[in-house]
């Protein structure tokens, strides 16, 4: 790997970490690729390239992610829908069932004893929503 490689990982690191630590806050394309010193364009070639994802995409999960959570505490559709940075509950709605494979109501209503008993390291990893799951269940081997 070039020096120059290694310096754009650093930068998108700096970008995703970035989202991880502000979900919740308005941001977009530009905001994230202006922390990785990158236009726009370039950060989310580069961003895909390197996570796999689209920034706007990953966003979006690590929302999903963090309402998941919420709503496994008790918490309503709204008030997660809110406290997790989405503005519209109709697109939150939609986003949830399309990553968890549920809709937001049914996944609150849905007893979470195993999660609740697992170690928060193991719950975070087991539970996170994946498109890329979803796709290898429903692809033929």
């Amino acid at each position: 790997m070039t020096p120059q490689e290694l310096a754009n990982l650093a930068h998108l690191r700096r970008a995703r970490d970035l989202i991880d630590r502000e979900f919740a806050r308005p941001l977009d394309v530009p905001t994230m690729a202006s922390h990785a010193l990158m236009s726009p364009a370039h950060f989310s070639r580069q961003f895909r390239a390197a996570y796999g994802e689209t920034p706007y995409s990953y966003l979006m999960t690590r929302r999903i992610e963090r309402a998941m959570a919420l709503l496994r505490g008790g918490m309503s559709v709204t008030d997660a829908c809110m406290a997790v940075g989405a503005t519209s509950l109709g697109s939150f709605s939609s986003r949830f069932t399309e990553l968890a494979g549920e809709t937001p109501s049914a996944y609150r209503a849905r007893e979470h004893h195993a999660v609740s008993a697992m170690p928060a390291c193991i719950a975070k990893q087991q539970t996170r929503p994946s498109r890329v799951r979803e796709l290898a269940a429903v692809l033929p081997a």
